[in-house]
Formats: structure tokens, sequence, C-alpha cells
């Protein structure tokens, strides 16, 4: 039996810092088993948060800079972890951090280059997972399907709150899955300017007001229309969210309030009213209790909150499986979920 140890690392749009996780996978009678062995947070210095943030409005120059030297940044995380911890990964599998989404102009971009973490860190790198599934047609997005299906088959559905609402499923033999609404991305923004980074277990929105009118508003856009496959970024929230939230007139509770009502909605809009059915929750979002409480008030089915493991790094988890699919050259990205001509295994390998 083949035992995969991994690091994988995760960094969401909402820069809540950078995932490290240390994982196990072996396969058994074709079933994946998996454990999360060790893992962090490291928070972004203000300097990375200003620095990231700002990038998509850099020069190209910029660009190529920041990408090699938040490559160094990731391998100096993973030095430290492995020392740290006294461990020995097989290799890294890194997200990067996500500056330019935009699946219908057929360009996705995540930084923090392979050959500087690998440089750095000194072990093999798997890195730019979502750039394959893009040129094939697809969305390049969401990649964590694959993962959910294999590591967490028990659950009719899994639903991640990070930066975005994202979730998978099987319908007709098919996975299926999509960002159904922003989540923490809004949330932190407005937060951001009661001087939070971000609204703890959901207090300000729960002492907020909800606004019919900026609700339906929200649930007018047309993205919550379209059918799947489909992913939403940074930019169809700077377009279409924030300019509704900002001529509102509304206090920042109310506006709280009303998007947390909103993002409660689209999701029980997607998980239907199946009694029998179990969701799995994770992400930051779970932490959010007025949240919760308002998902659980609009959608019926039951609603699983695992242990803080799987809640705050079951992405870094699936990244690092997916490295994995990719080391095995397997498919590791879904046509079913991306939209692509065709399943693929994506990820750039960069030896040390």
């Amino acid at each position: 039996m083949t035992i995969y140890r991994v690091i994988g690392l995760m960094s969401g749009t909402s820069l809540d810092g950078v995932d490290i996780a240390f994982c196990e996978f072996h396969l058994e009678n074709d079933n994946w088993h998996h454990r999360i062995l060790n893992a962090e947070t490291v928070d972004y210095t203000g300097d990375w948060e200003k620095r990231l943030a700002g990038l998509e409005k850099g020069t190209a120059l910029d660009f190529v800079i920041t990408d090699m030297e938040y490559g160094h940044l990731l391998g100096q995380l993973c030095k430290n972890f492995i020392v740290k911890y006294n461990i020995k990964p097989d290799f890294i599998a890194s997200h990067g951090h996500t500056i330019f989404h935009q699946p219908l102009k057929h360009i996705t971009s995540q930084i923090g280059h392979g050959s500087s973490i690998a440089a750095v860190s000194g072990f093999p790198v798997i890195c730019d997972f979502r750039t394959i599934d893009v040129a094939l047609g697809g969305q390049g997005a969401p990649l964590v399907p694959i993962g959910d299906r294999y590591l967490f088959p028990d659950y009719d559905f899994c639903l991640n709150l990070g930066g975005f609402a994202n979730i998978s499923f099987e319908q007709d033999n098919s996975r299926i899955a999509f960002d159904i609404c922003p989540v923490n991305i809004v949330l932190n923004f407005i937060s951001e300017k009661k001087g939070l980074r971000y609204d703890k277990d959901g207090a300000l929105a729960g002492t907020g007001t909800v606004n019919h009118s900026l609700l339906d508003s929200f649930n007018a856009l047309d993205y919550y229309s379209q059918p799947p496959p489909k992913s939403l970024g940074k930019e169809w929230v700077v377009e279409k969210i924030i300019p509704l939230m900002e001529s509102s007139g509304l206090s920042l509770q109310d506006q709280l309030s009303t998007f947390t009502e909103h993002v409660a909605m689209q999701i029980s809009r997607i998980t239907g009213s199946g009694k029998s059915n179990k969701m799995l929750l994770t992400g930051g979002g779970t932490f959010n209790k007025h949240l919760i409480t308002r998902i659980r008030h609009y959608s019926l089915p039951l609603i699983v909150i695992p242990d803080d493991l799987t809640i705050n790094f079951k992405e870094a988890l699936i990244f690092a499986f997916l490295g994995v699919l990719r080391w095995r050259n397997e498919a590791n990205c879904l046509s079913s979920v991306t939209g692509a001509t065709k399943d693929n295994s994506g990820g750039c390998i960069y030896l040390s």
C-alpha cells in the first residue's frame, strides 16, 4: 500500500492567511483514506496583505516580481513548518493566491511560482492547478469537488463557506459543483469599515435589520439564474455587489444583516427540501454563528459541522490530494464541474 504524505497550501480571496496542512493519504479497496497530521494558518503581515490586495492594479513588472517573491514566502513558510513539526513530505501542493479569475476571457492566475517554493523549501512542488482546465474551455473552478467525491463520500452536499460559498454534490452519476454566492469577501469588506478584520460570530449582523429592497436587488442578479458550470471572482463582487451595497445608504449593521440573509437564501435555493440529506459545512464562515442560524432557518438538510481541523483546513487538505492525483497522473479536475472539454490532470511539477 502506497502512502502519500503531502503539504497542502491554500490562500483564499478573503486574505485570512496561508493555510498549511501536512496530510496523509492511502488507497485501500478503491477507497481513499486521509488524515490531517499537522496544520496551522500563518497570518499575512500588513505589507503582504496590502500587496496582494492591490496587485491586480499593478504593472506587469509588479506582477512578475510578486509572483516570484510570494513563491519565496510560501517556500519559507513551508520550510519553517517542516522544521517545527519535524516532518518530511513527499512534495508540496500549492493553490497559490488568485489575482485574476476571468474564465469567460480564458484567463486565471494564481501567484506563488513553484520554482521559488521548491528552491526555498528543498522539496518538489505541484502548483498552477487551474490553467489547463481554462485552456480546455473550462472555468478552472471549483477544484475541490473531486476531493469531496473521494474523501467525503458520506455527505449529500459539501458546502464551503469561505470568500465564496461553493457547493458540490452528485447528480445523475456526475459531480456537480459551483460557486453559489460571495460570503466572507463581502462580509469582511463591510466589517473593515468598522475597523474590524471580520464580524466575529456575526455579532454585528445580528444587531442589524434586513432591508428587503436591497435583498431583492442581490437576489435578482443574473448570475443566480445561470446554470452551472459557473464560478465567481473578486471582479464580479466589485462590479455587482459593492455598488449596490454602497448606494443603499444603510448602516453597516444593516448591510451585514441583509447580505447574510442573501447568502442563506441562495444556499437554500440549491440544497432544496430533502430532510434526509446530510450537508457538510467547512470554511471560516462556519464559525459565523448568525450566518449558520440563518442557513438553518432556510435549509432542511441535516447540517454537519465537523472538527475544527476539517473546518479550517479542508481546502488545504484537498489541494494536497489534488497533488497526489497529479503525481499519479490521474484526473484531478472534473469537466462535469468546470465545463471543460474533458477531465484533466492539472498542475505543474517543479523538482527541487
